[in-house]
């Protein structure tokens, strides 16, 4: 069995749930309900001492402080190669800057996928490390994040210095 242990800690966005598999970055869950629908809690290890779990508690308080502009931890993004080619090019976004769905298409050669990028974006099981909260309207709107959680969206915007429609 694989060992799959967490972590939590409290941000200016929530409380923020870590999930590490085999010493990889597998899962950030922002707040108990999206842990809870997202993981079974009995099949994990609550463990804060794991040196990963601190690093990554280390660096998302560094981020949210405003003293870190990009993560350097292991990551295990899970996904189709669509969803992987869409969250690399949503980790080259640089911090304070947003790109839109359509951006997204284009950068990756499937221009006609907008929908699709959104939907990646979704299904992206490590945001705020991997930045879907970058990725905006193309009239520089906030739309969809986590569903609906636009407010969140907001907060980490703001937090950057990106320009956006609130």
């Amino acid at each position: 069995m694989n060992s799959r242990i967490y972590s939590r800690t409290e941000t200016p966005i929530g409380e923020i749930y870590i999930v590490i598999e085999e010493q990889l970055l597998s899962a950030v869950y922002i707040g108990e309900e999206d842990f809870l629908v997202g993981e079974e809690e009995f099949q994990l290890k609550f463990d804060p001492s794991n040196p990963l779990l601190k690093k990554c508690k280390l660096q998302l308080d560094e981020y949210f402080k405003g003293e870190r502009k990009e993560f350097n931890l292991p990551v295990d993004p899970q996904g189709t190669i669509f969803q992987r080619s869409v969250w690399k090019e949503l980790s080259l976004i640089p911090f304070g800057e947003t790109r839109s769905y359509q951006d997204i298409a284009l950068k990756i050669g499937k221009e006609k996928a907008v929908r699709a990028i959104g939907q990646a974006n979704k299904a992206n099981r490590l945001p705020i490390i991997i930045p879907c909260h970058r990725v905006i309207g193309k009239n520089k709107s906030l739309t969809g994040y986590a569903g609906t959680r636009t407010d969140i969206k907001e907060k980490l915007l703001f937090l950057e210095g990106a320009r956006f429609k609130s």
